[in-house]
């Protein structure tokens, strides 16, 4: 990180859309943020040309890749095959960071969402994340590509809950290409401090969910923003915020991220007052 630089705030295309379509592009531009985090449900159906002349016509960054796993895309998982495909999607997703001019690939990438079932096997488990991590931390770093490996809540997740369990994992893996992704939902649920949290991943730090603890508008809940802030500012963190919700009604957002009900008067205006509460906290 280069101190001194102003953090810049992003918006997943999920606040408006599910699957990717690089019409939302314009949206955020015209809300006005500084880049959109794309995420790669299925690569085969992105597209990568409309995308990156979107994000070039209408001059907004790509903030960041988005990994979407699922139980075909699980790199703990007992079957090689499934752990393979899960490298072949994780090296799709590298390959679009490339192509879109970022320089990270976010998310849980060491398993796949919705993982609450007793762990038969934590140690193999934890040795498939390792090892499946640090091969593909190889194929980023030749890319100039680096991982966001991010803690998520015990409902989602089973193996990585707390930026702590985090740290542990990247320190094994030993890659400088392997960092952290704080998100702030989570860690609602399961830190004891946020601030205390964050300054735990401390230089592992490389990319920020802001999101409110019921997933809206950040600003609108009790999230302890103050202390979120400080905590970055002691750490000089300076790349992107990004603002992650999902529209409401939409099966597959329900099915894993249990977003049944509105969260604000209009998504529209949650990226609007979230990108101004965020601008506005991080001065």
């Amino acid at each position: 990180m280069v101190f001194g630089k102003m953090v810049k705030v992003g918006v997943t295309s999920w606040v408006w859309v599910y699957p990717f379509d690089h019409k939302v592009i314009a949206k955020a531009k015209e809300i006005g943020f500084d880049g959109v985090e794309i995420p790669i449900e299925n690569p085969k159906k992105i597209d990568g040309r409309g995308t990156k002349e979107a994000l070039k016509s209408h001059q907004i960054e790509c903030s960041s890749i988005c990994a979407v796993l699922g139980p075909d895309r699980d790199l703990i998982h007992p079957d090689k095959a499934v752990r393979e495909n899960a490298k072949k999607y994780l090296k799709a997703c590298i390959d679009f960071a490339t192509d879109f001019n970022t320089d990270i690939v976010c998310g849980p990438l060491y398993s796949s969402v919705g993982k609450t079932r007793f762990m038969r096997d934590k140690e193999r488990e934890w040795k498939y994340a390792v090892m499946g991590l640090k091969e593909m931390s190889n194929y980023a770093g030749d890319r100039n590509v680096f991982l966001g490996v991010e803690p998520l809540n015990r409902y989602e997740t089973r193996l990585v809950n707390l930026v702590s369990d985090c740290v542990r994992m990247l320190k094994e893996v030993d890659s400088p290409a392997v960092k952290l992704l704080f998100d702030t939902y989570h860690a609602n649920i399961e830190e004891k401090s946020l601030g205390h949290a964050i300054r735990e991943a401390g230089t592992f730090l490389y990319h920020v969910h802001a999101c409110e603890h019921d997933r809206g508008t950040p600003g609108s809940g009790h999230i302890e923003w103050k202390e979120v802030a400080q905590a970055l500012k002691d750490l000089g963190y300076n790349r992107y915020m990004v603002i992650e919700t999902f529209q409401p009604g939409t099966k597959e957002i329900a099915t894993a991220a249990s977003i049944w009900r509105k969260l604000a008067p209009s998504q529209d205006e949650l990226a609007r007052e979230g990108l101004v509460f965020l601008r506005e906290l991080m001065k």
